[in-house]
């Protein structure tokens, strides 16, 4: 009879005991955005842990968006706990996608269910003329002759999640910020050449003003269609979705 092994215990990292604790205190308002964490030698000496581990747990809050680190002394210098959560979660995804864990296909559909969410979500919200003001000016940056598709992305990136904040839901801004950052480099390399960017920006550009037209009438129903044709025709383009 065969007796299946048990799962091996995960090991505990010694900069674990760090991670645990500021985010203990975060959750309990020790410490908040904008405080700087104690130096290397008094959280080493707190969790029993080398200097060397402590530096590992501020590596990890970094890439992570939780700190800033900067030398130097004063108020600015040594980690100073930010909120840039789009940082770790972009970061992350492009690497589980570039290990084919999170597939391109997959992704963009996630984007189809957040961005068809926050549209019907933000129709019944209002606006300030600020954000419309906003969107304008993107719609008309993208529509500027001459305009590179690097650039393009960029605005075209800045549009879609001033959408999506719309809905006023902090999670899913971060979300769609990390979405389109993961996402954007693999869109750029699959358009090989400027004659087939060249062919897409009529399209793109429609697709656009289809969608701002929607969302500044309040029909949400309307935004989130084409949100959906839009981003399903966009990636067929470049990532066909299997």
């Amino acid at each position: 009879m065969h007796v299946s092994e048990p799962d091996p215990t995960p090991i505990t990292r010694s900069y674990e005991a760090v991670l645990n604790s500021i985010e203990a205190d975060l959750r309990d308002g020790k410490i908040k955005v904008g405080d700087q964490l104690p130096g290397e030698r008094a959280l080493a000496l707190k969790h029993g842990i080398s200097r060397a581990s402590v530096r590992d747990a501020i590596r990890v809050l970094d890439v992570m968006g939780v700190v800033r680190t900067g030398v130097g002394s004063g108020p600015q210098s040594g980690a100073v706990v930010i909120a840039n959560p789009r940082a770790g979660l972009a970061a992350t995804l492009r690497l589980h996608m570039a290990t084919s864990h999170f597939p391109v296909a997959d992704i963009v559909q996630t984007r189809i269910m957040m961005e068809t969410w926050a549209a019907v979500e933000a129709a019944g919200k209002p606006r300030t003329a600020s954000q419309e003001a906003t969107l304008h000016q993107l719609f008309e940056a993208m529509a500027a002759p001459g305009l590179d598709r690097e650039e393009f992305h960029v605005l075209d990136a800045a549009f879609h999640v001033l959408l999506s904040s719309l809905a006023g839901n902090a999670v899913v801004t971060a979300m769609m910020e990390s979405l389109r950052l993961a996402i954007q480099s693999y869109v750029s390399e699959a358009i090989d050449s400027e004659a087939k960017w060249d062919s897409m920006v009529p399209s793109l550009r429609t697709q656009h003003g289809e969608i701002l037209a929607a969302v500044l009438a309040n029909d949400g129903v309307r935004a989130a269609k084409e949100l959906k044709n839009h981003i399903e025709w966009f990636h067929a383009q470049t990532h066909p979705l299997q």
